[in-house]
């Protein structure tokens, strides 16, 4: 169904507080599916915020890729009067810039493609664990994924055996070299 366990329900939930909203303002506050096009100044040059603009979104999965994107519903911008914005995102995949600059592989839904276990992704020497390689999870994933994705590189620097540490941790002997291609800052 696309919504298997332990994965947050996806179901339309009212709490107290909405039934609230619902009496004092005659329906339901609540708006889904809306993109901030821009934050709107004050018209007397302070820079102060007097609004957002926003457009309602709708998702759409490509044919071809089987990614699913949002796209606009033409017609629906509105301008809202405001004196302060507080943004709550979801979380969309990792940021491409990387992906793109070490030409790593990645999944259809944007994520970096490394196997669960190994989490060496299509770069040798580039590891990936966490939300960036499973999707948005729980933070038990992301510790249990940072701990395995450090052991593998613990185990790629040191040159050897996944089981055990290789060379001299005092020293660094034994350590493999880092590839040529990938950047290093000292």
């Amino acid at each position: 169904s696309g919504n298997e366990w332990p994965q947050w329900p996806r179901i339309f939930r009212v709490d107290y507080g909405h039934e609230e909203a619902v009496v004092k303002l005659g329906k339901d506050p609540r708006t889904y599916e809306v993109l901030t096009k821009e934050f709107v100044a004050c018209k007397d040059g302070s820079g102060k915020l007097a609004g957002v603009t926003t457009v309602h979104v709708e998702w759409v999965k490509d044919k071809k890729t089987g990614v699913v994107s949002f796209q606009e519903v033409p017609g629906t911008e509105k301008t809202w009067q405001a004196d302060l914005v507080l943004l709550a995102m979801g979380f969309l995949g990792p940021e491409q810039g990387l992906a793109k600059k070490l030409n790593l592989a990645t999944e259809t839904n944007s994520n970096f493609k490394a196997e669960f276990g190994e989490f060496e992704t299509s770069c040798p020497g580039v590891f990936a664990a966490g939300d960036c390689r499973r999707g948005q999870s729980l933070v038990v994933w992301a510790i249990s994924e940072g701990r395995g994705a450090a052991a593998k590189v613990d185990s790629f620097l040191m040159g050897g055996d996944d089981d055990a540490v290789v060379g001299d941790n005092a020293t660094g002997a034994g350590a493999k070299p880092v590839p040529a291609e990938m950047p290093v800052s000292r």
